[in-house]
């Protein structure tokens, strides 16, 4: 036995210490867990004929109708549950978020520069009663959950969430139509003014800054979309990777300063030749050679 307070290490414990905790122990479960599914899954793949590769496939559906195809220019997101079918038209810059429909199969639809079309939004034409496309104009705010049906929605209006436009209805540019709202067939929502309730009848004047804020929202949300179709595009391996250099910066002791990540911006401004890709393997089989590259 050594004395208490002198050359007792660091590792020593007290006597009336716990000798485990339970933060302890859940760690050193979970990190031998780890360590077997990733043993499981090399000794899977060693057994396999044929090499495995997992890609990331997209669900995104845009679908001809009646052997007329969608036109979407090349700056568009479409998110991977959105529907587009038939003639359909979407300028530059504009954006079709998760989960929503445009269906254009008896009359077609126009959508002009920099306009979103909110989740769960639905899109759609009348042919049946009455020759009824729907146009939708540029910088364009179409909330989620919104129901636009054979219709014209002209520049710079804002359509809330939940609320609906019918047939040979015309909202008028810097017009409003709060959420929840139904605009009824025919109607025309004028220019400055907000329309709530059901039916939509005009409430009051918008202000400037509110009438501003419509095209400012429609921009911000253009940049919003580019990182969310900058996310889709990424591959496996990428993902795979960043979720490796995330635990190992929520693993990394404060006093060892950030991360030097190579292929992020400091490795551009010195400029140097970038390491090579890191392998298939080596992401998933070699956390110790990753770490050695990119910690």
């Amino acid at each position: 036995k050594r004395a208490r307070g002198v050359g007792v290490c660091h590792s020593n414990l007290h006597l009336n210490a716990p000798l485990f905790s339970m933060a302890g122990v859940v760690k050193t479960f979970g990190g031998l867990a780890r360590a077997a599914g990733k043993a499981l899954d090399r000794l899977g793949a060693s057994l396999e004929a044929a090499p495995y590769f997992e890609h990331l496939n997209p669900s995104t559906r845009v679908v001809s109708y009646q052997g007329v195809q969608p036109k979407i220019s090349g700056s568009v997101f479409v998110a991977p549950t959105a529907t587009i079918i038939g003639e359909v038209q979407i300028g530059e810059g504009s954006s079709v978020m998760y989960g929503a429909t445009i269906r254009a199969d008896v009359n077609n639809i126009a959508i002009g520069q920099n306009t979103t079309v909110g989740d769960r939004a639905i899109l759609h034409v009348a042919k049946i009663q009455g020759d009824a496309p729907t146009i939708i104009g540029d910088h364009v705010l179409v909330g989620p959950n919104a129901v636009i049906h054979a219709c014209e929605l002209k520049d710079e209006c804002f359509i809330g969430a939940g609320a609906s436009v019918l047939d040979n209805a015309v909202v008028e540019k810097h017009a409003w139509v709060a959420p929840g709202a139904i605009v009824t067939m025919g109607v025309t929502v004028p220019s400055g003014q907000l329309w709530a309730g059901v039916p939509a009848k005009a409430v009051r004047d918008l202000t400037e800054e509110e009438i501003s804020s419509i095209k400012a929202t429609a921009l911000e949300n253009v940049a919003l979309a580019e990182t969310h179709r900058l996310e889709q595009e990424k591959k496996v391996d990428q993902v795979v990777l960043e979720e490796h250099l995330h635990q190992c910066d929520e693993e990394r002791e404060p006093e060892m300063g950030p991360r030097f990540d190579p292929a992020g911006d400091e490795w551009r401004k010195r400029k140097l030749p970038e390491p090579p890709a890191p392998t298939h393997e080596e992401i998933y089989y070699g956390p110790s050679k990753t770490a050695t590259r990119f910690n």
